[in-house]
Parts: structure tokens; sequence; C-alpha cells
């Protein structure tokens, strides 16, 4: 006799420390809402968190401009020109076409989220007033160049609280995920 088919917390298991992108990619491909918060909740960490607070927190306001990131380095002015955001969109377009998340060779010495998110709060209000914007903008791109091509879109989406528009995850699935989080009075 045929038993029931067992349901899995999730669709497919992620390594031990995945990236933010591969959460939020398997919590995006959850059909429920319960399946979605089951995932955020299997993989949480501080990093997960300081990204859908700085995204969902109406408190939490980016000192960035909003908009696409300038970019210029010494070594590609002749070869690329355009900003950050393209370049990223680019990386990730190569990325779906290869149908992998990796790019091979070219990630190599790229960092993740969950090392770098101790960094955020010199780019939002109240976090490092004391940074001039040109410093503070120097340090994101420098962060955003460091990170896997996945990785920096999702910072580039959560400055302007745009996590949406790429990811099928709320504030309310974040809040049952994370009830420890108490929005507002961040400002």
């Amino acid at each position: 006799m045929p038993t029931a088919k067992s349901k899995s917390t999730a669709t497919t298991e992620l390594a031990v420390n995945p990236f933010a992108f591969e959460v939020f990619q398997l919590a995006s491909k959850q059909r429920s809402k319960a399946k979605k918060v089951e995932v955020l909740k299997k993989y949480e960490h501080a990093s997960l968190k300081s990204l859908l607070i700085w995204n969902f927190d109406e408190s939490l306001v980016s000192v960035l401009p909003p908009g696409e990131v300038p970019y210029a380095s010494v070594g590609e002015q002749n070869s690329f020109s355009g900003n950050i955001s393209e370049k990223i969109n680019d990386a990730v377009g190569m990325m779906n076409e290869l149908g992998s998340n990796s790019l091979g060779s070219q990630d190599q010495g790229r960092s993740s989220i969950r090392k770098e998110y101790d960094k955020f709060y010199n780019f939002i209000r109240g976090g490092n007033d004391s940074l001039s914007s040109i410093r503070r903008e120097t340090m994101f791109i420098n962060l955003l160049q460091g990170l896997h091509p996945l990785e920096a879109e999702i910072v580039c989406l959560v400055k302007d609280k745009q996590l949406e528009t790429k990811y099928k995850i709320t504030k309310e699935i974040v809040s049952q995920a994370y009830p420890d989080i108490k929005w507002g009075g961040r400002a």
C-alpha cells in the first residue's frame, strides 16, 4: 500500500552557511506563506535579519542616494562605462544564461553578506553620521565590488527598499518568521 508523501521542510536543502540570495530564492519558491516562514526560520542568521529590517522597517532610512549605483574603477574605465547596478545585472544575467549561481573562477575571492553585514550601519541614518557622503558612497561601492553578484544585487535592492520586486517575501512573512524583530524607532 502506498504511503502518504512525507512533507519536507523545504523543497531543497541549502549549504550550512548559505548565501542570502539562496535563502531568499528558496523562500520565494515556496507556495504558501507558512513554507516561506519555515525556510526563513530554518536559515535564520543576523545578516538576513539585518537585510530584512533595512528593507521593511520604515523608520530605518538609507543615507545613500536612491537608484543606480555609479561605478568606474581605474582598471575598467576603458572597458566598462555605466554604473555598478548594470555590471551586477550583467553578471546576474550571465548566471541565468548558464543556469548556475556561479560565474566560475570569477567568483573566487568574493565575499558574502553573512561576512559583511556588520558594515551596514554606515549606510543608514544614525549609524555613522560622521562619514562624508563621498566616503560613505566609496565604502558602499567597495562593499558591492567584493560581494558575489547576487549578494550585491540584494544589497542594492534593500538600499532602496525594493526587495519585494525580486523576491516573494513580505513584511508579514518576516514578522512571522522572526517575531523578535521590533519594527520602528530605529532612526
